[in-house]
């Protein structure tokens, strides 16, 4: 046997006991709180950046509550009977749509016919890129095996929240009629903010030669589509999709032959994986945040889906030098 025949082999054991280490970890999670608030619109957000949009547009109007407590990756969740009863008695419920919450059809049926609950999909209205895992050739692989049909990562890209924000406003004003301009405020000043972003995102990614990264999670489809960047992810769309052996090998040797200096992790999910095959590149790890859910830390520090982005983008730079 070669000694190239030998790395490989020890490399994809190496990856094995990754990936198993990676699945090992993921569990259903538990629930935020479920309480309701009298006098104010009660709101249920099925993840984070839904969350983030509604308090920043609500505010004092509603009482938001998240389904999936800090911590937990949306993808491993399923909703228990206590967040069905939250829903039930709720005015607004907002989920993401586009395939992330495979729980939804079977959760909202339950709601039962007579229910008077809104609910609003907040990804209708963006164009949703088609979810291919395996097309692709060496060096823009996506490997895993996902049965979502569609990219469900709309929020990642700022251009995609505006519509998100906007299908969360109207919701409100349909809601609330009464207080409906000063949920067009409180959406114009987010809006802004967004904007701005979405901006900085454009001006501060336009001027690197490299366009390539390399992500743990295929999870930056609307960012890279809209900032002209190509993601070569080593996970498929769902985090816990198990990747192929030859796919691995081909984005180290992607990684080696193209001088990629960083592989991006995520904070929700084991970063084993991204350090295996940045060990065997020999290049060093990034986080590359999809913002599905904050930390416990995150959230006690009060970050944001706009902190954090704009970590991203500090990140982003400094993966395409």
């Amino acid at each position: 046997m070669t000694s190239s025949s030998r790395r490989s082999k020890l490399f994809l054991f190496s990856i094995c006991l990754s990936i198993a280490a990676l699945l090992s970890g993921c569990g259903s999670g538990g629930s935020g709180k479920t309480e309701q608030a009298d006098g104010k619109i009660n709101v249920v957000t099925s993840f984070y950046p839904l969350y983030y949009f509604a308090k920043e547009i609500g505010g004092d109007r509603v009482h938001v509550v998240n389904l999936i407590a800090a911590g937990v990756e949306p993808h491993d969740w399923t909703p228990k009977s206590r967040d069905l009863d939250a829903v039930s008695k709720a005015q607004l419920f907002l989920y993401n749509g586009a395939g992330l919450e495979g729980w939804v059809d079977d959760f909202l049926h339950g709601l039962g016919s007579d229910s008077k609950v809104m609910t609003v999909e907040a990804s209708k209205g963006i164009q949703l890129i088609q979810g291919n895992p395996e097309e692709g050739h060496a060096g823009e692989a996506k490997p895993g095996h996902s049965d979502l049909d569609v990219d469900p990562h709309t929020w990642v890209s700022p251009r995609s929240a505006i519509v998100m924000a906007a299908n969360i406003r109207d919701a409100f004003v349909k809601a609330d009629p009464a207080n409906g301009k000063e949920y067009d405020t409180r959406y114009a000043d987010l809006e802004h903010r967004l904007k701005q972003l979405d901006a900085k995102f454009t001006q501060q990614l336009s001027g690197y030669e490299r366009r390539d990264i390399v992500v743990s999670h295929q999870a930056f489809g609307y960012l890279c589509r809209d900032y002209k960047l190509n993601q070569i992810a080593i996970m498929g769309l769902s985090p816990e999709a198990e990747p192929r052996s030859q796919d691995l090998l081909d984005i180290a040797k992607f990684v080696k032959e193209h001088k990629i200096p960083y592989i991006f992790f995520e904070e929700l999910v084991s970063e084993q994986l991204a350090d295996t095959l940045a060990s065997e590149a020999h290049v060093d790890t990034l986080v590359l945040n999809p913002l599905e859910g904050l930390t416990p830390e995150q959230e006690k520090a009060g970050e944001t889906y706009i902190t954090l982005m704009e970590r991203n983008l500090e990140n982003l730079q400094k993966a395409l030098q």
